[in-house]
């Protein structure tokens, strides 16, 4: 089966052309990032500046996979306070394609939403897609024993799938789970899908690793995302010199290296330093597997190591007291599909912690599911008539629900960002995981 890429003519190489200068794009001298506001070590907020607005930090960034929040409006996406939407570049460059997102302007203009937006370079759903394991990066799905074939080498799949994905040190060639396809991912293909879909931060093309691999295959894939990321920079710079019709898009590197304090500090330092001809990353990722015991630590060490003038994003955590670990360590941004897909099953988030609405105790429920809660959810409807619509399976208990939750933690962040400039960061900290898990943490 022939495999199809972005642009077929595309060199999977960098050229050996000399790069265009940094402010080829001249939308480049509008964006960036300023800290206004410290709190004890690490913990700040700041302002990202980009083309379609502001984004105050700390902040929660929805995640809208293929160009929606499934079930809401982008419209009510605005209503319910969400600065920014992140859409997934891999689902994008699948279905439509990128090159009908360009077509259309860009992803905001495409899904009508006014505001900022971000794409994910498709590394993560490369690996979890394509291993078979989802969105299980831990060793949770193993028993906690490691995965190896009877060869020795570190190619773990899910039981009962075949392996989609095969990565070298050029990129990744894996099957489309929608039809079998094959398809072939570079640092430059991953490149010419982001500036297609046109969103004013992206992130640079990465190996992802799970807490299963070994120290031997985490060294060898922190390098290749070392490589994979300066050519990440020297396609971006082409493409922004070639597309200065379009608004300025800034990348970010992304930072692996698993639960090894070694391999995140390499990793934090040779990204947050390097520069290709005078590119250099915008912005930082935090990606990879994170024990949830370990993350203020891994994200301490990234941020030790990390210039302090460019934003830090924290890839794919929403609970409570993460949010809290996450900031004080040194994190401005974060995202997470959790709030909207656990909603579409009735679990919501209240003040005293997360409850399922399709429980008897909702039944005669005349009241909204919090009472602390402004969104528009809780200010029109009560738990009893939601509860009803997931008894009846009607799809309205899905829009509802997910209004609510991402409601609740964008509203938390920045009540977070609130407390941080006002000093009380610690205060608010107490009394909300206090009342969230029934002791502070």
């Amino acid at each position: 089966m022939p495999v199809t890429s972005p642009d077929p003519a595309a060199p999977a190489r960098p050229s050996a052309d000399p790069l265009p200068a940094p402010e080829a794009h001249p939308g480049r001298a509008g964006t960036g990032f300023a800290v206004t506001a410290h709190h004890g070590d690490r913990a700040r907020a700041g302002v990202i500046t980009t083309p379609h607005g502001e984004i105050a930090t700390p902040a929660f960034i929805p995640v809208g996979t293929k160009a929606t929040v499934k079930a809401v409006l982008p419209e009510a996406m605005g209503d319910l306070g969400a600065q920014a939407l992140l859409a997934n570049a891999y689902h994008l460059y699948l279905q439509p394609g990128h090159d009908l997102v360009d077509e259309a302007g860009g992803l905001g203009a495409f899904m009508n939403w006014p505001g900022p937006t971000y794409t994910d370079s498709g590394g993560f759903q490369v690996m979890s897609l394509g291993a078979g394991f989802k969105k299980v990066l831990s060793s949770e799905f193993s028993g906690g024993e490691k995965a190896r074939t009877s060869s020795g080498e570190d190619d773990a799949v899910a039981e009962g799938k075949e392996r989609l994905a095969h990565v070298d040190d050029d990129g990744v060639t894996f099957r489309s789970f929608i039809n079998g396809d094959v398809h072939r991912f570079t640092p430059e293909i991953s490149m010419q899908i982001q500036h297609g879909l046109g969103a004013d931060i992206m992130f640079a093309f990465d190996e992802l690793t799970t807490l299963m691999n070994s120290r031997g295959y985490q060294e060898q894939a922190l390098e290749r995302t070392r490589l994979w990321a300066e050519r990440c920079l020297a396609e971006h710079a082409r493409l922004s010199a070639d597309r200065t019709h379009r608004p300025y898009q800034q990348l970010w590197g992304v930072i692996q290296g698993a639960q090894y304090e070694d391999l995140r500090r390499k990793a934090a330092a040779d990204l947050g330093a390097m520069e290709v001809e005078g590119w250099g990353f915008d912005g930082f990722g935090i990606g990879g597997a994170l024990e949830k015991e370990n993350l203020g630590t891994i994200v301490g060490w990234v941020a030790e190591e990390l210039p302090e003038d460019r934003p830090r994003h924290l890839l794919g955590i929403s609970e409570v007291d993460d949010l809290f670990t996450a900031v004080a360590a040194g994190a401005d941004t974060f995202d997470c599909v959790s709030p909207s897909r656990v909603a579409r099953n009735s679990a919501v988030y209240t003040a005293t912690g997360r409850v399922n609405l399709t429980g008897a105790r909702y039944r005669r429920q005349f009241a909204p599911i919090d009472e602390t809660c402004d969104c528009y959810t809780c200010t029109h409807y009560t738990a009893a008539y939601v509860h009803h619509l997931f008894r009846a399976k009607e799809m309205l208990s899905s829009t509802l629900c997910t209004i609510h939750n991402e409601r609740f933690v964008v509203r938390l962040v920045d009540r977070i960002r609130a407390a941080l400039i006002a000093g009380e960061f610690e205060v608010l900290r107490e009394e909300t995981t206090g009342a969230y898990y029934g002791s502070p943490r």
